[in-house]
């Protein structure tokens, strides 16, 4: 009997899946039945995981013949972890992702989503909201982590050229969510509002697109299956300013900290438009801030 493709579950090949966006991904797939091959560094001992380096040519023997995406999460995501080390940085994000592109050709796949970063952005301007369709100059970044992605964009951009199969380019805004360390500044101030008396920030009207890590799955998933090459940002709706942050924890908590602002008018805005996404994924953030840090409350209360 011939297979209905329509009701096929899809398969979907994750690298990276051991990490904070990587697990809840897996969680999501699984929830809407899809068949997953999952590759990371740490040995974990759960079927449809492999432990694997993306350098390596024998990944390819790991992804499914026809997989309908693969989605590439592992890198070193952290600014930190790449700084001062171009090589080891570059070795990764660049070449591991190199690689999984000539295993995806090896294997027939039928689309690559790969998770870049909204830093790649530069040179924002006061009353300018960056787009992907906005011009980025290479020379003005000194972050080896944002070059790494950017050269990575570029290579998919290239492949796309000359026949590689789909690519969806996902620029992810600042993530937070539920998790025990690698906290961004939401997690962090939170925490310190929960534990401290007195917190200590540059300035309060410092802002970021903050993004909860459940809507960023949601975007990833919502763009498997699409066609053509495709960057489109991942971004929360609004500026969350870090005073907003402290004052929506402060109310979860009932405490009331005293607060030290250190530079309040060395302010540090980059707004990230998410508008494409919304237009052409059908997908929007769903979280809140305050939503967001009550599960991060709950979550650290468990621990």
């Amino acid at each position: 009997m011939q297979e209905n493709k329509a009701h096929r579950p899809k398969t979907i090949f994750i690298t990276g899946s051991e990490g904070f966006v990587g697990k809840e991904l897996v969680k999501k797939c699984h929830s809407l039945g899809y068949k997953t091959v999952c590759v990371d560094l740490p040995k974990v001992q759960r079927s449809e995981y492999f432990s694997a380096d993306i350098n390596k040519p024998e990944i390819a023997e790991l992804i499914p013949d026809g997989a309908d995406a693969i989605i590439h999460l592992a890198a070193l995501s952290r600014d930190s972890d790449c700084k001062n080390k171009a090589y080891e940085c570059f070795t990764i994000n660049v070449m591991g992702t190199l690689n999984l592109m000539q295993a995806a050709e090896q294997r027939n796949v039928k689309q690559f989503i790969f998770a870049s970063t909204e830093w790649v952005y530069d040179n924002f301007v006061e009353g300018e909201e960056k787009t992907e369709d906005s011009i980025i100059n290479i020379a003005n970044h000194t972050s080896e982590y944002a070059l790494s992605k950017l050269v990575s964009e570029g290579n998919l951009r290239q492949n796309s050229k000359h026949g590689f199969c789909p690519v969806a380019i996902l620029r992810f805004g600042i993530i937070y969510g539920s998790r025990k360390d690698n906290w961004s500044a939401v997690e962090s101030l939170f925490n310190q509002v929960r534990t401290q008396d007195k917190i200590t920030v540059g300035s309060l009207r410092t802002g970021r697109c903050f993004i909860n890590v459940s809507d960023i799955v949601e975007g990833i998933v919502k763009s498997i299956g699409l066609p053509g090459f495709n960057i489109i940002n991942l971004e929360g709706n609004r500026l969350l300013r870090l005073g907003e942050v402290i004052e929506t924890s402060k109310k979860i908590l009932n405490k009331n900290p005293e607060i030290v602002e250190t530079t309040p008018n060395n302010i540090s805005i980059r707004p990230v438009s998410n508008k494409k996404a919304k237009e052409l994924l059908h997908w929007g953030p769903k979280i809140n801030l305050e939503q967001g840090l009550r599960d991060l409350n709950a979550f650290l209360g468990d621990q």
